[in-house]
This record gives C-alpha cells, sequence and structure tokens, in this order.
C-alpha cells in the first residue's frame, strides 16, 4: 500500500490511448499537428496569449522558465525548501549557466512579500554582488500548502515594483487548482505569473510536462535552450499527445481533486498529529519510529521526511481501500 510519491502513480488510460494514437507517421520533434495545437489549447484554457513547450520533466520546465527569467550573472529569489534549491541537482544553476539562487524563509514553505522584500533588501547594489532578476514559487509547495490568488498577486506586485520576473513551480498545480477552485488564470498571469511549470506526470501522466509562457516574447530562446539541452525530443508527438488527454474535459482537474479527497481522508484521521495543513495531496505527519515502524509492518510505504516526521502522497489512482485502512492504521497509533 504506496503512499510514497506520486511520480510512481499509474498512467491514466486516456492518457495511455492518447499516446497509442499518436503512434503514426507524423512529423519530428515539435512540427507535428498535436504540438503546434498546444499553444491554442493552453490560451484557450488560461484565457491569455500563451507560448507552450513540451519538455519530459519537471526539472526541465523549471530550468528552462529560469533561464528565460534569468542571466547568468544574475539571481533567483526562492524558498529555502523550494525543490530547485534542495531536490533538482544544481540543475537550475546549470541551465542558466550560473545564476545564484537567493534563498529566503516562509512558513510550510511559503514566501511572502515581507519574506522576500528582506532577503531582496540584504542584497547591496554592487558590481560585486549577483543582482537578482527573478522570484520562482511553488504552488502547491514541497509542505503541500497553497498560494490564493491573493498571495500570490501581493508578490507579483513586488515583482513588478523590483522590476523581477515571477516563476511558478507547477508540479502539482493541478491539486493547487483543485483545492482553491478558482479559476487557473487568477493563481497565474493575473496575479502576475510569467512563466508555469506546468505539471502532469504527477497527476495521470507519463513522461509529458508543459512550460507555459505568460509573455510571449520570453519564448524564442528557449526553444534553442531546449534543443541545446538534449531535450527537444525527435518525436514530440507523444508528449503532446498526453498533455492534450489531460486537458480534455479538464481530466488534469479531476484526477486532482480524487488525489486531494484523498489525502483529506488521511488528514482527518490523524488528529494533532498534522505538522501542515493539507490543502494538496500531501500529508506530514508527527511519528516516532517507532510508530513508522508500525505502519510500515501493516504493509504502509511513504517516506521518513524528517526525525520524528513522514510524508504520505496520494494520487489519482491511490486506491480507496488502502487510504481506508491507512486512516484508521494512523488513529489507531
Amino acid at each position: 500500500m504506496r503512499f510514497f510519491s506520486d511520480n510512481a502513480a499509474a498512467v491514466h488510460p486516456k492518457v495511455m490511448q492518447a499516446i497509442v494514437d499518436a503512434n503514426t507517421l507524423d512529423t519530428a520533434y515539435d512540427g507535428d499537428a498535436r504540438s503546434k495545437s498546444l499553444d491554442a489549447r493552453l490560451s484557450a484554457l488560461f484565457e491569455t496569449e500563451c507560448r507552450v513547450l513540451w519538455v519530459p520533466s519537471g526539472t526541465a520546465a523549471n530550468c528552462l522558465a529560469l533561464a528565460a527569467l534569468c542571466p547568468p550573472h544574475g539571481g533567483i529569489v526562492c524558498h529555502r525548501d523550494a525543490h530547485i534549491q534542495n531536490d533538482e541537482g544544481g540543475a537550475p544553476e546549470f541551465y542558466t549557466h550560473g545564476a545564484k539562487l537567493f534563498l529566503a524563509e516562509g512558513d510550510g514553505a511559503k514566501l511572502t512579500p515581507d519574506t522576500i522584500a528582506d532577503t531582496l533588501d540584504a542584497i547591496v547594489d554592487d558590481v560585486h554582488r549577483v543582482q537578482p532578476h527573478a522570484i520562482s514559487i511553488t504552488n502547491a509547495t514541497e509542505y503541500g500548502r497553497v498560494y490564493t490568488p491573493a498571495e500570490v498577486t501581493a508578490i507579483g506586485a513586488l515583482a513588478r515594483r523590483r522590476g523581477l520576473g515571477l516563476h511558478m513551480d507547477g508540479a502539482r498545480f493541478a491539486n493547487a487548482v483543485a483545492h482553491l477552485g478558482c479559476h487557473p488564470a487568477d493563481v497565474t498571469w493575473r496575479a502576475g505569473v510569467d512563466a508555469l511549470s506546468f505539471g502532469f506526470v504527477k497527476n495521470g501522466g507519463m513522461s509529458a510536462e508543459a512550460l507555459v509562457f505568460f509573455r510571449p516574447e520570453l519564448t524564442g530562446a528557449s526553444f534553442y535552450r531546449r534543443k541545446r539541452a538534449g531535450l527537444l525530443l525527435s518525436k514530440g508527438r507523444y508528449l503532446a499527445a498526453q498533455i492534450l488527454a489531460m486537458l480534455d474535459g479538464d481530466l488534469w482537474l479531476d484526477c486532482a481533486r480524487a488525489a486531494n479527497d484523498r489525502a483529506q481522508t488521511i488528514a482527518a484521521a490523524a488528529g494533532d498529529r498534522l505538522i501542515h495543513a493539507v490543502e494538496a495531496n500531501e500529508v506530514f505527519l508527527h511519528a516516532t519510529p517507532d510508530e513508522a515502524a508500525a505502519l510500515r509492518a501493516q504493509g504502509f510505504d511513504f517516506y521518513d521526511w524528517a526525525p520524528g516526521e513522514v510524508r504520505l502522497v496520494t494520487a489519482w489512482d491511490t486506491d480507496i481501500d488502502h487510504v481506508d485502512r491507512l486512516a484508521a492504521a494512523i488513529a489507531g497509533l
């Protein structure tokens, strides 16, 4: 009974069928009809002009977005626990050719205008110091917390005042929107986001993420960066097909709602063991090593996050019976 990571979830049958349907002769790279349709499909979803690149991983989406927003000599403000800081093996610095990450604080891995300003104000405007060019936030965060439209708007306003670009790491963007119940535009470009890494792999996809630029002028060099990085796959139609399948009938939202609902069932049983509010599909609990061992002895698989803390992750296909059994086991500790 696996609650280790939504990266391990199954591919949704509709996505798998879309891959099969794409298995015909077509133009290579991103010249096929499916790839060419992504701009229009995402523009319709977000109700604004978008330019879209498919990429095979969230790391690729994040790094190409940051390279578009920040020059090699610049810096990017992010949370101390952000994925781009702790879980991408130095890829942001590599793909930006040397940009520096400035680490800020915030509860639940969420930045605020104040914590961002504190970080920015400590940077002297001097040729000997790396100067900030962008801010990166994660929605939902590494602790499953969700930025509201108002919170993103406040950060977006700060970014504009300071002349900085704003990137959103949306590996679990679907889970955030499902929790908020808002229009996806309200928590992205209308709030000041310039580039979004729109995640699908954790949410029913196989190997495709969408890098969405809300400022089309940022896109041009990204096509060359994607190629230079070895990320321009020759059969890109299979990636585009996955994204289109997830967008059809709002499958991306249905999958996210299912994952979120399962997390809420676990959260309801956890009581005061909860470390963070459960707003997406991640549940963080206090559990002693003996308690964690007791859960594992009952067949549950999960991640030891920190001493005395565990992380449980649900997905669109997590077995509801397994969720109920886990909830009962936690309540019985």
